[in-house]
């Protein structure tokens, strides 16, 4: 190590002179502390490489091994200063290793006077590098990169780690309790999605339930048949299989199997149609096989399946035909329900609002022997309703639940549900401790005609509204047949700039001619009083509603209920209205030219006839609608029993309190 030190110093500044650098890098780079003793560097490599536009030589994978057996082995060098060296032409050899990014120079030193081989990070491989090398006729050489086979399995393995692992899972996790012939879907797919109840607590029981006495009556039937089925084995009689639910949203029938299920005591299980279906073909019919397996391990016990028209609509109609997964389903219930093996003391409770698009074969006796109509209530019923839903409320001593049973025709359990507890948060926002009568009509105007807009302001505006909402209670009174006006108001709700108020007498399933027609000429009441009071010219776009619905029922009356010239036809296919929407679209219109002429024809005479008896009503008492209208201005809402009052004193009123329509909707402007 003395010798080199020595020779360094020895040419130093000689050297540092012709190539102008300092002592201080000359000396740290010829150092004999900076070289390493590498003599026995071996490159190996199993592929070429490529080096486009420079005239390299691809050689193999060589043994460097030093051409003067008194040259040093290799160091590193910086980039800069190796091409200090290649500029004055004292490079003899590059070897090019990891895609050129790694240069092993054989450079003659001349201070030394022997060639020193050092290493060099190139940053890449520009063309003027390469034109240079050639220029300065250094022997060039490439040596592809060397492959790792550990990290090449590495490599392998990280590609193939999710896809293994997916599979892992899909294995791991397939059902095993599937039933023999079922599918064995992963993920428990296959499996019922049904909520099961060793013990209902539901926390529901019939007396829960009101304003439905008859389908009570059916359930509790079965409820002792599951309680004591050796009572009625004794005379024969056998569980029924099915008992399907039948009414309107809102009407209690998922109310009604909660009440079962807590009054039954018996496992339960609960689930909705849309659940058995899923996007892989099989899903659905796996997992009604699964649901029925654990219920007849677990019988006597209920099944209750809401919203059975997701699962069980009537095969053929659909795009897939008979290999659609929802008909693959619907063939596996009813081999459940009604096949060769049974489901002995199993019974399965479904509801629906859409009855006449089940499939027959899920309809007939053996597998639903019951079809239950849950239908609306009647006032009796909604005031029924109206006590279970008001025991934890504090109602004032001015709420009659049996008048607001009779300002609600039309109501569903739900609705009524709905309606008291609008009241209790309007009470709450206005710091009441209890529920007043105020509460309660302002809940059923904002459940009818929805939210109270902003009161009109403009007077021209104001004074037509009044007119025209005086004219709906004008007509509606003096017309033999017509409900009693309940109040009359200028308060705009939802798209009502007015609104007038009808309330029935009772609940009547038979409405004759006579009730219809009043019906017709109050709703026209508010044109007719537009017209004659203001001019034909002056008219608004305030009757749209009005006459929509005056339209409607007029051509009930001619197409329905026989009620016109044309006779007592059924001039419209009720099982064609209640089909499916492409059925319809595409089912053939069988009625003539001339048939539907006389239609359109009888429907104008109806509401031409009404129109003219409501305007001679708004002539013959100009000075009452008068009255009214200020009176209405001023306190902007008129009671029913003013209303009258002020209209007695001028016309002797020939009332008949007959209910029209079981409806919620107001005549209003």
């Amino acid at each position: 190590m003395a010798p080199a030190l020595s020779l360094t110093a020895c040419h130093l500044p000689t050297y540092c002179k012709s190539q102008e650098i300092s002592k201080e890098n000359h000396y740290r780079l010829f150092s004999s502390d900076a070289v390493l003793n590498r003599r026995n560097l071996l490159i190996k490599s199993t592929s070429s490489l490529s080096l486009l536009g420079a005239g390299l030589t691809l050689v193999q994978p060589v043994k460097a091994e030093p051409e003067n057996p008194e040259e040093f082995t290799s160091t590193r060098m910086s980039y800069s200063r190796f091409l200090a060296y290649l500029n004055e032409g004292f490079v003899k050899k590059v070897d090019l290793f990891e895609n050129g990014t790694v240069a092993i120079a054989e450079i003659m030193i001349p201070a030394l006077n022997k060639i020193q081989r050092v290493r060099v990070q190139l940053p890449g491989l520009p063309r003027e590098l390469l034109r240079k090398m050639k220029e300065k006729d250094v022997d060039l050489a490439a040596h592809p990169v060397q492959p790792n086979v550990g990290m090449m399995l590495l490599d392998l393995l990280g590609n193939l780690a999710f896809p293994l692992i997916i599979l892992g899972s899909l294995f791991l996790r397939s059902s095993p309790t599937n039933p023999p012939g079922g599918l064995n879907l992963p993920f428990g797919l296959g499996r019922s999605k049904a909520k099961f109840q060793m013990e209902p607590n539901t926390g529901i029981t019939f007396d829960d339930v009101a304003g439905i006495d008859e389908a009570k009556q059916d359930f509790k039937e079965i409820v002792e048949f599951l309680k004591f089925p050796e009572k009625f084995a004794a005379v024969g009689a056998r569980i029924p299989r099915g008992v399907l639910l039948v009414g309107p949203p809102g009407t209690g029938k998922t109310l009604l199997a909660k009440a079962i299920a807590g009054e039954a005591g018996v496992p339960f299980f609960s689930l909705s149609g849309s659940e058995f279906i899923e996007m892989f073909v099989g899903v659905g019919a796996s997992r009604v096989r699964d649901l029925f397996n654990k219920a007849k391990a677990s019988s006597p016990c209920l099944i209750f399946i809401d919203e059975i028209d997701a699962v069980g609509r009537q095969r053929g109609t659909g795009i897939g035909g008979g290999n659609d997964e929802r008909e693959q389903t619907l063939n596996q219930l009813l081999t459940e329900m009604d096949g060769f093996n049974g489901s002995s003391g199993v019974v399965v409770i479904a509801a629906t609002n859409r009855p006449e698009i089940l499939d027959q074969a899920l309809l007939r006796p053996g597998r639903f022997d019951r079809q239950v109509t849950v239908g609306l209530p009647d006032i009796k019923g909604r005031e029924e309703i109206l006590k279970v839903h008001s025991k934890n409320k504090k109602l004032g001593k001015d709420v009659s639940l049996s008048i607001i049973a009779m300002r609600t025709p039309g109501f569903s359990g739900a609705d009524l549900a709905n309606l008291l507890n609008e009241a209790a948060i309007l009470a709450g926002r206005r710091g009441k401790t209890k529920i007043t009568l105020k509460e309660i009509d302002d809940s059923v105007d904002r459940i009818v005609a929805g939210l109270e807009g902003t009161r009109i302001t403009d007077g021209k505006s104001k004074i037509l509204v009044a007119y025209h909402e005086v004219g709906h209670g004008i007509c509606a009174t003096l017309t033999p047949g017509h409900d009693p006006v309940q109040k009359v108001t200028l308060f705009p709700r939802g798209q009502a700039r007015g609104l007038t108020w009808f309330i029935p007498s009772e609940d009547l399933s038979l409405i004759s001619k006579q009730q219809i027609f009043a019906r017709i000429v109050g709703g026209l009441g508010g044109r007719a009083a537009e017209e004659v009071i203001f001019g034909d010219s002056e008219v608004t776009t305030g009757a749209a509603g009005d006459l929509l619905q005056i339209t409607q029922v007029a051509r009930q009356m001619v197409t329905t209920f026989g009620m016109s010239e044309i006779g007592p036809w059924a001039l419209t296919d009720p099982a064609a209205q209640r089909s499916d929407v492409v059925l319809r679209m595409l089912t053939r219109n069988s009625m003539s030219e001339k048939l539907a002429e006389d239609i359109d024809k009888s429907i104008k005479e109806i509401i031409d006839e009404a129109y003219e008896i409501a305007k001679a009503h708004i002539r013959n008492n100009r000075a009452t609608i008068d009255r009214l209208v200020d009176e209405l201005l001023e306190k902007e809402t008129l009671t029913g029993e003013e209303f009258r009052a002020i209209l007695s004193e001028h016309t002797e009123l020939h009332v008949v309190m007959n209910r029209l329509f079981s409806t919620k909707e107001p005549v209003g402007l």
